[in-house]
């Protein structure tokens, strides 16, 4: 094998197979400023390991510097040199230890020009660079960018959206996880758990051969997961894209999820079983017993529909928390997990029928697990109660009050574990179990963790789920922040709301941009939602940092607006969104509507860097958990910000 691997290397240069090296790729965008005057940027990204050189390297027969030329137009003109930040030097062995100049990672190079006219036009560059990392060079390359100027004065907007393709998988992976935990939750209810050696032994029993009974169980799983699935699909078309993305700010739509997870929270706990009408079982049975392909696949639908009582409010919590939090897929993605691990044990125990006989026997146990989901539903349904709380700010569930909620509710699950508390339909228990025993610590010392939480604690472990800490007792929305801080203004006195950490900030986007021209400080936009779980979590998780709260509270001005603020518009300030076509009657439609028509989208946590005439000064960045990237993405605002304003000035 090895002989083999060694004539194949050997081989690569003959066959004319070579390895193709682009480190370098390029962007350009136009920051339009004061009155004619515009900053174009060419920005460099440089893969790990490689490095390209200064403008203002200059080594006889060494290598190439990077060169950026303008091809001459009558539109513009330039004003002064292309400006480049400050590069590494090193002393260079194969030059004679001469220094050389070079970038790694990341360089904008920025161009000051005077536009001659207000027209539309393009301006066309050109970059030669060399590209060289520790072991090879490559020869001197020129890359070719046209960067178009808008008919008036106004910054150039790049849709960068917030949700890379990379998180939307994990995001998918999630919802797909979420979904197959719920369908390992099912499994153990008593209404599916006993179907799985009555189905296993039927199909065994039933096919002339082995292999037989095993084709025809894959079947049967395949038969579930298509039906849940579909059943997902079903949901993502009659509601669509739109009304999906809806759902996590619409008042409404919040309240009557609290009050459906609620139901099934008192179904599980025994009050009453969630069934579907009698006649679609009864047909849906006399079909599955025709046999073949169609008598299985109702056999599958069969127990879709006998099953509901106990699937039911799983199915329903999925495609809530699927089509709240997710991407339009995201139901029937939650639904195929949710139908792979319902069908899974029955294509397996088809497959090694012998393995039945190590399962455990029906009894209380089932019921158990039911009345545990019902503690979780009833945890969860209060989320959705404080989305609509906080969003139209009545103040009743504050942050003391929903955790004081949880602490109960979780205090009496661990009761329930312990065998201290009994419903309508559990079975005697004369002495807790093992894993009654491990769970109801487990559950406890989750209760000892929540207690902290009613004093300020900051509760990282469930952060999105509470009301944000500024939201307590005896908030109102006319709180303003006492103006003590680094920002302190009688602006401040404009606030509507408090602020994550008792940061100054805005909550009006006029405001905010006037207040930062004064102290002469870049913007950080944060377009966020009070329904949000990833814009808590990043408040929490992320903002809280030493670091990360030095920056927003030193160096910037913060403007936060609620795209989901349920505080109606005055009449004259009400209109019809050029984009949706829809009326915009509250602060929230406002936000929302300036994020969808300036940034093309409509994602929250989106985090912008601006100076004070609206030009982002970094990519625009979504939620991300790393303090590290965080930190990296504020330094590189202000960073530019100052370039800005130093060549404005005539540097």
């Amino acid at each position: 094998m090895r002989a083999i691997g060694l004539f194949l290397l050997l081989m690569i240069p003959l066959l004319g197979i070579s390895q193709v090296h682009q480190p370098v790729k390029w962007e350009a965008r136009i920051m339009n400023t004061k009155g004619d005057t515009a900053l174009v940027q060419i920005k460099a990204n440089i893969e790990r390991g490689w490095h390209i050189y200064s403008q203002k390297q200059n080594i006889k027969n060494g290598p190439v510097a990077t060169s950026i030329s303008f091809t001459p137009a009558k539109d513009y003109k330039l004003s002064g040199k292309t400006y480049e930040g400050k590069p590494i030097s090193r002393a260079e062995p194969a030059y004679d230890n001469m220094m050389v100049s070079y970038f790694e990672g990341s360089q904008v190079f920025t161009q000051k020009i005077i536009r001659n006219t207000g027209n539309k036009f393009a301006i066309n560059a050109e970059v030669t660079y060399m590209a060289c990392s520790d072991e090879m060079c490559l020869p001197p390359e020129t890359k070719e960018l046209a960067i178009a100027i808008s008919e008036k004065p106004e910054m150039l907007i790049s849709a960068v959206d917030a949700s890379t393709p990379d998180k939307d998988n994990r995001k998918a992976w999630a919802i797909f996880l979420a979904g197959f935990i719920g369908g390992l939750f099912a499994l153990l209810t008593p209404c599916v758990f006993p179907m799985l050696p009555l189905t296993v032994s039927f199909f065994t029993k039933r096919s002339k051969t082995k292999s037989a009974g095993i084709r025809n169980a894959l079947i049967y799983a395949l038969s579930i997961i298509v039906i849940y699935v579909t059943l997902g699909l079903t949901i993502t078309l009659l509601l669509g894209p739109d009304a999906l993305n809806a759902l996590a700010s619409n008042g409404i739509v919040n309240l009557a999820f609290f009050l459906i997870f609620v139901v099934f929270a008192i179904s599980f706990f025994g009050a009453f079983e969630i069934t579907l009408p009698s006649k679609w079982l009864n047909a849906s049975d006399r079909v599955s017993d025709k046999g073949g392909l169609i008598g299985i696949f109702f056999m599958a639908f069969t127990l879709s529909l006998v099953s509901f009582s106990c699937t039911g409010p799983i199915i329903g919590s999925l495609l809530v928390q699927a089509a709240v939090n997710g991407n339009v897929a995201g139901p029937a993605i939650g639904m195929l997990g949710f139908a792979l691990a319902l069908a899974l044990p029955f294509a397996l125990f088809a497959a090694f029928p012998g393995w039945l006989n190590s399962l455990p026997k029906s009894g209380g146990w089932l019921n158990s697990v039911k009345v545990v989901l019902g503690f979780i539903e009833l945890a969860f349904a209060l989320k959705f109660l404080s989305s609509v709380d906080l969003a139209y700010h009545w103040g009743f569930l504050t942050r003391e009050v929903f955790i004081a909620l949880w602490i109960v509710i979780f205090g009496l699950l661990g009761l329930y574990l312990l065998g201290k508390l009994r419903l309508p339909h559990d079975s005697d228990q004369k002495h807790t179990s093992i894993p009654g025993l491990l769970s109801g610590i487990i559950v406890l010392g989750f209760v000892v963790y929540l207690i902290p939480g009613m004093w300020g604690a900051p509760l990282k472990m469930i952060s999105g789920f509470p009301p944000p800490a500024f939201y307590t007792e005896g908030w109102s929305s006319q709180n303003t922040v006492n103006p003590t801080g680094p920002q302190a203004s009688p602006a401040i006195s404009d606030n509507e709301f408090n602020c994550p950490h008792n940061l100054n900030c805005f909550h009006d986007y006029e405001k905010g941009m006037a207040y930062a021209k004064e102290v002469n400080k870049p913007v950080i936009l944060d377009f966020t939602g009070w329904s949000c779980v990833n814009c808590r979590k990043m408040e929490d998780n992320v903002w809280s940092d030493q670091k990360v709260l030095s920056l927003l509270n030193n160096d910037y001005v913060l403007i936060s607006l609620y795209v989901d603020d349920k505080t109606p518009l005055p009449e004259s300030g009400q209109y019809i969104s050029e984009v949706t076509g829809n009326k915009i009657k509250t602060i929230g439609n406002k936000w929302s509507d300036f994020q969808t028509t300036r940034y093309k989208t409509n994602s929250q946590p989106y985090y912008v860097l601006l100076d004070h005439e609206g030009n982002t000064l970094a990519p625009a960045k979504g939620y991300d958990s790393s303090i590290e990237k965080y930190v990296e993405f504020l330094t590189t605002g202000i960073n530019e910000f100052k370039t800005t304003n130093s060549l404005l000035s005539g540097f």
